[in-house]
């Protein structure tokens, strides 16, 4: 908590302040402790969401990923990015490990498998990277684009069989401006903390909204519209040929394994601590972004309805937390996943959802298809209808 008003003055100790053989006087010296020495906590320093891997609401592990299938799909606010062309046929799994670097309070981290090889990244837009996004309206303390733009630190634990030189890089999506850097993973199988500082940019402001306005970027292989040009160390119009220069390719062998946790990204030129959240917390942030309802559970209610007609029924639903827009809805798609309980009667044929109210935060979400078959005007009580139902507003960047 920073003081208000004035820090108090220091009170020197005399020798009958102190007890014996505990502090001797020779170790005491007036105001040993100064202003340039004290350093004030920053609450929520870390730009990074879940940087501890210890959320995946939409679930633990996703596998035969490729650029047909990938995207968020398991711990939450980090999307793996899988593009490729047609002569591209690598795939890879992600997974929430509990593999972890020892003694650091770490309980996961986040693991991207090769499993289906590809020795050679070809073709065009081919890259296989791991990223975060952010809001621009969470960043406009960093003063982007004056003279006084500060230098942001990513600091993280990174793990991996392959060695060799790897590329984290920024993009600002805004202003099409690039800044990427290269560590090098030493020793194969070994935990290794890298700290990468990255220039302030005295160019192009953040815009002040809830969009999309920078991505972290974590590279595992690239083709050559990714790697063709000359790495971009300093902040310059984005060139995708400069991002992922020197990169190694994880996708060589079936071997290859890419672990990575602690992941803190703060204003600054050195890396603090990482900054453990409460779990709550955690999870509180992640819900601006997702929220799963319901996920794999049979005969769980998703809230109260009511039939306006006899082939439309309707719910309202209150988020745990004030999503960053209007969500999308990710739910079961098989047949009779839900169902609608309604004077004493069960009605099984809901088998899709769609926003029909998009004031917020709350929302109205009605069947949109015509394929209830119950009372108007009745109320009744809606849930889930099989073990591999679920339910989720999604409000990503």
């Amino acid at each position: 908590m920073p003081f208000i008003g004035n820090k108090p003055t220091a009170i020197p100790l005399s020798a009958d302040d102190l007890e014996d053989n505990i502090i001797s006087t020779a170790k005491i010296q007036d105001n040993a402790v100064t202003a340039a020495k004290y350093i004030e906590p920053i609450p929520f320093r870390n730009i990074i969401i879940n940087g501890d891997m210890s959320i995946a609401q939409r679930g633990t592990s996703a596998t035969s990923i490729d650029s047909t299938n990938d995207g968020y799909l398991t711990m939450d606010r980090w999307i793996h990015v899988q593009q490729a062309d047609d002569s591209n046929t690598g795939k890879t799994s992600m997974t929430q490990s509990t593999t972890v670097p020892s003694g650091q309070g770490f309980a996961n981290s986040l693991k991207i498998d090769c499993t289906t090889a590809q020795t050679s990244i070809s073709g065009t837009n081919s890259r296989v990277v791991v990223t975060q996004r952010f809001e621009g309206q969470n960043l406009q303390y960093l003063k982007k684009g004056t003279s006084s733009a500060e230098s942001l630190t990513a600091s993280f634990w990174v793990k991996s069989n392959k060695t060799g030189t790897y590329i984290c890089a920024l993009r600002d999506r805004d202003n099409s401006r690039d800044i990427a850097k290269s560590y090098t993973i030493s020793s194969a199988d070994t935990w290794e903390k890298k700290t990468i500082t990255f220039e302030g940019d005295t160019t192009g402001a953040f815009d002040n909204d809830n969009a999309r306005s920078l991505d972290v970027i974590w590279g595992l292989a690239a083709g050559s519209d990714y790697s063709s040009g000359t790495l971009q160390t300093t902040w310059g119009t984005a060139n995708n040929a400069n991002v992922l220069v020197g990169q190694v390719n994880l996708m060589d062998s079936t071997s290859n394994e890419w672990y990575i946790t602690g992941v803190q990204l703060e204003a600054g030129t050195a890396a603090s601590d990482f900054e453990f959240l409460p779990y709550d917390v955690n999870l509180q942030r992640c819900y601006r972004y997702y929220q799963m309802i319901i996920r794999n559970i049979d005969n769980s209610g998703m809230g109260m309805g009511f039939y306006s007609a006899s082939n439309n029924a309707r719910f309202v639903y209150f988020p745990k937390v004030t999503l960053r827009t209007i969500p999308s809805l990710d739910q079961s798609t098989a047949s009779n996943s839900f169902r609608v309980f309604s004077a004493g009667g069960a009605d099984d044929l809901i088998t899709s959802w769609n926003i029909m109210d998009s004031a917020r935060p709350n929302f109205v979400i009605s069947n949109n298809t015509a394929d209830a078959s119950g009372t108007a005007g009745q109320a009744g009580y809606v849930l889930t209808n099989t073990a591999s139902s679920y339910f989720a507003l999604n409000a990503e960047l």
